[in-house]
């Protein structure tokens, strides 16, 4: 083994290997420059309770991975693949002499569900567990029910240089938490704040340009994504002396090992890297680091069942690790693209992938593992419940988990595809089709970012062009070479490459993406050209002239914006190919239903395929009864204030209500209280009708009475009558609008000679008077006649004689004669 430098970790070997030792596992906490990714699995690998057995260290990224293994190989003097060797996506340097073992985080799962016992391995370590990827979180859980099951002698360590050490150390079981100070040199932080509405690649260019005069050594620079790394290097091509390099998840392996390797002699180099390059690696001759401070993250909505990216400010933990990676091999400098008021604001730690990302892949993952509930694992943080219902509820639509949640054969099939659960479902059916090429070539266009750049003005959001593309059909400028090579890997990686079909003919890109994306069939909305009605309820639109005007189409890929998200990606279905996909989907159904358009009851027959209605017609026959309770529910929902009324019906429910303040034995005739009734009351009389407008032939007289006796209905013409009898010896109407204070408005001359206030409700209610004028202008509101007699009359009389001079205003009112005339007669 190749003779080691010494690094803090070293110091702390001997505690770790004692508490590995005595119990089942540990947490290092280990600042960056430490060593511990490198020298802590070598460091063990003599201990006596591997007994020959494996260590798997779990790395985020396969970058660091392969770098790590690497490192570690050439420590120990022996090839990649011997001691020490790793397993990435698409790529195994392994042997059955390795005893050190780097994965991806993925990988752990499909080791345990291979082998739930992990038979020959003695620790597992996940390295950069702080990150809290999906996988590290499941990994763990997976690994800690292994132990707690059949595997008690199974070691677990986690590392980090940022992480939360007590909560971890207690879900392990309560182990020690081992702190080692790291190796890293000064690092001068200098914040350099963005200016207001300055595009961040002309700012992140102009820092570089400034570093590289200020500044010796080569420079890491983190950007929130691939899209803004290419625009940068554009601005720094043939405008600065040293090389500009890439570095970011997209790029093959071959690419991104360039990207770390060190510089040539008398050449200069800068990084241009997303956060791949927080952790776990050492870019040799970086000493500035510019940050720019952003990220770019998927989050999940739950309501809308999509995922969308969204760039988002980094934490403390995250700078402070871009930070350092300016002092591993010397002192540094690191340039913050942002002010020192907007650096004590950052969040202390990222949230946990688990907790915004769609869960579909963990619930199948679980199922698969035998696990029925995430309550049944021990987690930091458990997958939350909502997204996993709606997780296993997709699943089960896939046909991946039975009712009971377990995984089906299908399901399994689904798990040993290295994809999303929709795009390996998609990949097998397509299969069963006669078209695994096409299925493969649509799964690694969506999972890879789009092979064309999207430029400003309107998108080409058609899947069939990039279909095109990859088949040499059509030729554009606009490709992203990089990306279309990346594809192209996958494709072979999925099998779909030049493989020969079994039977059948090319399947149409809708066809397929149907098959993966059942719930984003849409159907154009009537009179639109551009808003569409996805099958699971949601609105979407795409851009005029971006996917052409489809009757129907299918979304791949949507912004995940509500109301209405933005179709990114989509194919063309036709309504014969959507019938021939989901024909066991598909539900005929008789709809009765109030039409508030109309305002009138619509009967109709309809096939739906969830949200859609893919065909309509008139029902000939409905039943009586739902015609009924449809007109109901839109009297409900007109309100019962704005029927037909006729006037006398609307006076008999103000009479009604007016004796029911004196008597709550009345029925309730307010608004509230008929809608209460409408089935009872109104229902009985509906038989026949359909609009709004045929409720004027209801007989709303026996509506309103119907249930009242014929002693109750003689005691409403008796206690609130519809008229009273005055001194001149007219029928006057009573107003019970106010069912508090009905009203007679009477002519004051008709009430000569009245001593006493005329009542109803049998002489309970004195009337409110309203005494008119000749020319029936209210000139006094009075509940006591015998009073305005004595006082008021006389003010008023005054006032009436100049008036109305022909008229007779007497001295005495309650001895002259009342009168409907001018002059009263001799």
């Amino acid at each position: 083994m190749t003779r080691l430098t010494p690094l803090p970790v070293d110091d702390l070997l001997p505690a770790l290997r004692e508490s590995l030792l005595e119990g089942g596992g540990a947490v290092l906490q280990a600042a960056p420059g430490a060593g511990k990714t490198t020298r802590v699995p070598l460091g063990l690998l003599s201990e006596p309770w591997l007994r020959g057995r494996r260590i798997l260290m779990l790395e985020p990224r396969r970058l660091a991975a392969r770098s790590a293994a690497r490192h570690m190989a050439t420590l120990a003097g022996q090839p990649v693949g011997g001691l020490v060797g790793y397993r990435v996506r698409h790529e195994t340097a392994v042997s059955s002499a390795t005893r050190i073992e780097v994965l991806t985080e993925g990988i752990l799962t499909r080791l345990i569900q291979a082998d739930a016992t992990l038979d020959g391995v003695g620790l597992v370590i996940f390295d950069e567990f702080h990150e809290r990827s999906i996988h590290a979180d499941l990994g763990l859980a997976l690994t800690l029910h292994t132990r707690a099951l059949v595997r008690t002698d199974l070691r677990i360590l986690a590392m980090s240089a940022t992480l939360d050490g007590e909560s971890v150390a207690t879900l392990l079981g309560g182990v020690p938490v081992l702190t080692s100070p790291g190796r890293i040199y000064p690092v001068e932080t200098r914040y350099r704040p963005r200016r207001a509405g300055g595009r961040l690649e002309n700012e992140v260019a102009g820092a570089v340009r400034e570093a590289l005069s200020e500044e010796p050594g080569d420079i890491l620079v983190f950007l929130p994504g691939a899209r803004e790394i290419r625009r940068t290097a554009e601005l720094l091509h043939d405008t600065v002396s040293a090389d500009v390099v890439s570095l970011h998840g997209n790029l093959s392996g071959e690419e991104q090992d360039r990207a770390i390797r060190p510089s040539p002699p008398g050449r200069r180099k800068v990084v241009l890297a997303t956060s791949i390059a927080e952790t776990s690696l050492t870019i040799e001759g970086v000493s500035v680091v510019i940050d720019a401070g952003l990220s770019r993250v998927p989050r999940f909505s739950v309501r809308s069942g999509m995922a969308r990216l969204v760039t988002i400010r980094v934490s403390r933990a995250s700078a402070d690790q871009r930070r350092g990676r300016a002092g591993r091999l010397g002192p540094g400098v690191c340039y913050r693209l942002w002010s020192a008021q907007e650096d004590a604001a950052l969040l202390p730690r990222s949230r946990p992938e688990i907790l915004e990302t769609d869960l579909a892949p963990l619930a199948l993952e679980l199922a698969v593992a035998g696990v029925a509930s995430p309550a049944e694992l021990r987690w930091l943080d458990p997958p939350p419940e909502a997204a996993f219902a709606e997780a296993r509820s997709l699943l089960r639509q896939l046909g991946a988990l039975d009712a009971e949640g377990r995984a089906t054969s299908h399901g399994r099939r689904l798990a040993r595809l290295a994809m999303a659960p929709r795009l390996a479902h998609m990949v097998i059916r397509g299969t069963e089709l006669g078209d695994r090429a096409t299925a493969c070539e649509l799964a690694a266009l969506l999972t890879e970012r789009d092979v064309l750049r999207r430029a400003d003005g309107v998108p080409d959001s058609d899947i069939r062009t990039r279909i095109d593309l990859l088949r040499g059909v059509v030729s554009r400028s606009d490709v992203d070479r990089e990306t279309l090579r990346r594809v192209k890997r996958e494709i072979q990686a999925c099998g779909g490459a030049g493989r020969a079909e079994a039977k059948g003919e090319k399947l149409e890109p809708g066809i397929l993406l149907a098959l993966a994306y059942p719930d984003r069939v849409a159907q154009r909305r009537p009179g639109s050209g551009e808003r569409y009605l996805l099958r699971n309820g949601l609105g979407a639109r795409v851009r005029p002239q971006a996917l052409g005007a489809q009757d129907y189409l299918v979304a791949a890929e949507l912004d995940g914006r509500l109301p209405e998200s933005e179709i990114l990606l989509g194919a063309p279905i036709s309504l014969g190919e959507i019938r021939s996909l989901f024909a066991a989907d598909i539900a005929e159904e008789t709809v009765v239903e109030w039409d508030p358009e109309a305002q009138a009851v619509r009967a109709v027959r309809r096939e739906r395929l969830g949200a859609l209605v893919l065909r309509e017609g008139a029902l000939a026959d409905p039943e009586p009864e739902r015609v009924t309770n449809a007109l109901l529910d839109g009297i409900r929902r007109s309100g019962i204030g704005r029927l037909p009324w006729p006037e006398a019906v609307k006076a008999i429910r103000q009479r009604i209500e007016f004796l029911r303040r004196i008597d709550q034995g009345w029925p309730d005739m307010s608004d509230a209280g008929l809608e209460a009734q409408l089935s009872t009351r109104v229902g009985p009389y509906l038989a026949g009708l359909r609009r709004l407008e045929d409720l004027r032939r209801l007989d709303w007289t026996e509506v309103l009475l119907s249930g009242l006796s014929w002693e109750r209905r003689a005691a409403l013409d008796r206690l609130a009558p519809t008229h009273v009898t005055v001194p001149s010896g007219s029928r006057i109407p009573v107003d019970y609008a106010d069912p508090a204070a009905p009203v007679l408005a009477v002519r004051l001359q008709e009430m000569f000679g009245e001593r006493e206030t005329p009542t109803v409700g049998g002489g309970a209610v004195p009337l409110t008077l309203h005494l008119l004028s000749p020319a029936r202008r209210p000139v006094q509101v009075t509940r006591d006649l015998a009073g305005f007699w004595r006082g008021t009359y006389f003010e008023v009389r005054r006032d009436l004689k100049g008036r109305y001079p022909r008229h007779h205003w007497p001295d005495d009112p309650l001895e002259a004669a009342p009168t409907r005339r001018t002059k009263p007669r001799k």
